[in-house]
């Protein structure tokens, strides 16, 4: 064991008994790596971390937690944006990375059978070596596991089509705070048994149980998809675009971006600009590729409206590939930037409106800070990245966006929307829960809090406070 505090020293005596040493970290550098996620604006201090390679391993730590006098922060690849996977105050964090199998495929059903910390691009892979699809895609697909995509109930690129993780949980096996090991729904189609306890699972960001194994669905292959870029100059008629388009082909996505999010992807990445001239805005659409002709149609129909200003569309794989970089390396090229987060989700016929009161809020506060826009219109989804300018102190910087915060969720609430529509609330938007839910519904969830979690050792201080 390497020589650390006291603390360390007497976990490390005490985990013994349930984990091998190979299983547990305490250095430094694994607490900062494993201790954290991408929001990179909390204070990390776990006390360990450690490497369950079994259900009953699980059980045994968490049966033990109370009296040890410890609590357990759940991680899966810690890409979410909220601070739900940060570890600040002493606690073990519970790495599912080594529980990474798939254990069984239903062929019939269509259904696989894995352990929560199956990289979610590897459930893509297996899919398609068996001719079939995982439609759940996003960015961080190739380091996301499908334990945290349960947990925060993962959206993505194309939910205009498919819908969220939530739809394709068929069963889920959950470790409960009090050690329970619950089975629930066992990959059925029909079960009209009473109460649907996986759905309390998913997106509780670990808060009521550790997901420790799932049965995800998977659907046939769809058709070749093709994309479609095009040039808006005015918001207000982004919607007459998707409408437009939804009236004649089945969209895959309608992605929207604007002209600041255009620029800093064609300064990261080498892609090439898509129209000569600039734009406000854009909208990327994608849809079964034999669907070419009625779209076409479409768009020329849009454009002599005036409703969009330029298009062009996918010939090929790589063409489709190159249009989606333009939209999918944003958050990558902005990295850099310590872009300040909020990812707020309306009524889709809300969307213009929004974007507009927004910005005017943005602008009469932090005209010296840039704001970059992107996001699901198809699903009134936008995610809103404030950038860091390179001379402000990160605290100072998190302390001003911090405060506008407030104002920006009343736009939501008054709109009845979500303060998060995909990245979970964790610790980030935690103290703005009554923003989109209300204070019965807070009661609601502490109570289940306290069912599930009767010590309170499960991600504590996350999505609600105890």
């Amino acid at each position: 064991m390497p020589s650390q505090s006291t603390a360390t020293e007497e976990f490390w005596s005490k985990a013994m008994g349930v984990f091998a040493a190979h299983q547990i970290k305490t250095e430094p550098d694994d607490l900062a790596n494993w201790g954290t996620d991408w929001t990179k604006s909390f204070r990390v201090d776990p006390l360990a971390i450690v490497f369950p390679e079994s259900i009953d391993q699980i059980v045994h730590l968490v049966k033990r937690a109370p009296e040890w006098g410890v609590a357990l922060v759940p991680s899966g690849g810690r890409t979410g944006l909220s601070g739900g996977a940060v570890a600040p105050n002493q606690e073990i964090v519970v790495s599912l990375d080594r529980m990474n199998k798939i254990l069984a495929f239903h062929e019939t059903d269509k259904i696989v059978h894995c352990q929560a910390g199956l990289v979610t691009l590897q459930l893509q892979a297996f899919a398609i070596e068996h001719g079939l699809f995982y439609p759940v895609d996003f960015s961080s697909s190739g380091s996301s596991q499908i334990g945290g995509n349960i947990a925060t109930n993962a959206g993505g690129i194309r939910v205009i089509r498919y819908g969220m993780t939530r739809r394709w949980v068929a069963g889920l096996t959950v470790v409960t705070g009090t050690g329970e090991v619950l089975k629930l729904n066992h990959g059925l189609i029909k079960n009209a048994t009473g109460y649907d306890l996986r759905h309390l699972f998913v997106g509780s960001e670990g808060t009521l149980g550790i997901v420790v194994e799932a049965e995800m669905r998977l659907i046939p292959q769809p058709e070749e998809q093709q994309v479609m870029v095009l040039a808006i100059s005015d918001l207000d008629r982004i919607l007459d675009v998707l409408r437009a388009f939804q009236s004649t082909v089945e969209l895959s996505a309608f992605e929207f971006f604007s002209e600041l999010a255009l620029q800093k992807v064609l300064a990261h990445r080498d892609v090439p600009r898509p129209f000569s001239n600039a734009s406000p805005f854009y909208a990327l659409l994608e849809y079964d590729a034999n669907q070419f002709e009625v779209a076409n149609e479409t768009f020329e129909r849009v454009l002599e409206a005036g409703s969009v200003v330029d298009g062009v569309v996918s010939q090929s794989l790589s063409q489709a590939t190159a249009l989606w970089a333009l939209r999918e390396g944003i958050s990558e090229s902005i990295a850099s930037f310590t872009p300040y987060k909020n990812d707020i989700s309306v009524r889709i016929g809300e969307v213009p409106g929004f974007l507009k009161d927004v910005d005017r809020i943005v602008t009469q506060h932090y005209p010296d800070l840039e704001v970059v826009w992107f996001g699901h219109i198809g699903d009134g989804n936008l995610h809103l990245n404030i950038l860091k300018p390179a001379e402000l102190a990160i605290d100072d910087f998190y302390q001003r966006c911090h405060e506008i915060s407030p104002k920006l969720f009343s736009l939501i609430q008054n709109r009845e929307g979500s303060i998060s529509a995909e990245h979970g609330v964790g610790l980030l938007k935690r103290d703005f829960l009554n923003y989109s839910r209300s204070d019965e519904e807070i009661r609601l969830m502490r109570e289940l809090k306290r069912v599930f979690d009767p010590y309170r050792i499960l991600n504590p201080n996350k999505l609600i406070t105890a």
